[in-house]
């Protein structure tokens, strides 16, 4: 797996911290979330009558949710409840759409979580390849590792730990909270800033989604886009790679096989 530098002047030199995004980044127990979001939400517009197609409406929706995606998932849901308002609808509460939307997701990803669970189905296959190993070389070379996802806190507690990784992230793990205000990937990467006073140059972080890398850019720090294939593991999804280079990724990568050279660019 080859890595792609997109920015030459990416940061370099003595990295401390290194955050992570959860699904699609390290975990692939909810891979295709966005084909039950998705579609959910167009159902929910198609009822607005607005005279749209099904596909304008599907394009619409494919925009907003993966320019928000890396926030948390009431985001999402509240973008979705103004898209019905505009439309002339009466939206329901953006709270009601996120539990309409984590039941249709649970039919697949219960079921991946309890085979791993009991042991039908070995974690590594539910995860980035190599993502174990690039988290214990980060974490002997003396970084803190925290991760931060839009993922509700619980679950990403439980998943984090039936993939048993929850080892190298100690108690720095952050996800969605019931008052959403409390959390975002920009107060956590504050946080570390504030607590560990670790410039942001010498943080790293990792994601596939625009919220992360955005985040990490505006501190000065190294900013790796998982262009992560989540269907084959392997390869680059070339949608991700597009999204994140806009967002600003200094590298791109599919996974975590290319972590020899990757740590070597970083200075390792």
């Amino acid at each position: 797996m080859s890595i792609e530098i997109i920015n030459r002047d990416f940061p370099r030199g003595e990295f401390r911290a290194a955050v992570f995004d959860f699904d699609g980044t390290l975990s692939l127990l909810r891979r295709n979330w966005q084909d039950v979001m998705i579609p959910m939400m167009v159902e929910i517009l198609l009822e607005t009558n607005s005279g749209e197609s099904r596909d304008q409406l599907h394009a619409v929706v494919e925009e907003f949710v993966m320019r928000l995606n890396g926030r948390q998932t009431i985001y999402q849901m509240m973008q979705l409840a103004e898209e019905v308002r505009q439309r002339g609808g009466e939206p329901r509460e953006p709270l009601a759409y996120k539990h309409q939307y984590h039941e249709r997701l649970w039919q697949q990803v219960g079921d991946r979580v309890a085979s791993v669970r009991d042991g039908r189905v070995p974690p590594e296959q539910l995860t980035v390849p190599d993502a174990e190993n690039l988290l214990k070389r980060l974490s002997q070379a003396g970084l803190d590792l925290y991760l931060a996802s839009g993922t509700d806190l619980v679950y990403v507690r439980d998943e984090l730990s039936v993939l048993k990784l929850d080892s190298y992230f100690g108690p720095h793990v952050y996800g969605a909270l019931d008052d959403y205000k409390k959390f975002s990937k920009a107060m956590i990467i504050e946080q570390i800033i504030r607590d560990t006073h670790v410039p942001g140059s010498s943080i790293v972080g990792f994601g596939d989604g625009f919220v992360e890398i955005e985040e990490i850019k505006k501190v000065g720090g190294l900013a790796i886009g998982v262009a992560s294939n989540e269907e084959t593991r392997e390869g680059i999804n070339a949608w991700k790679r597009n999204r994140l280079i806009q967002a600003g990724a200094d590298i791109i990568i599919g996974d975590y096989g290319c972590q020899d050279e990757l740590l070597g660019l970083m200075g390792f």
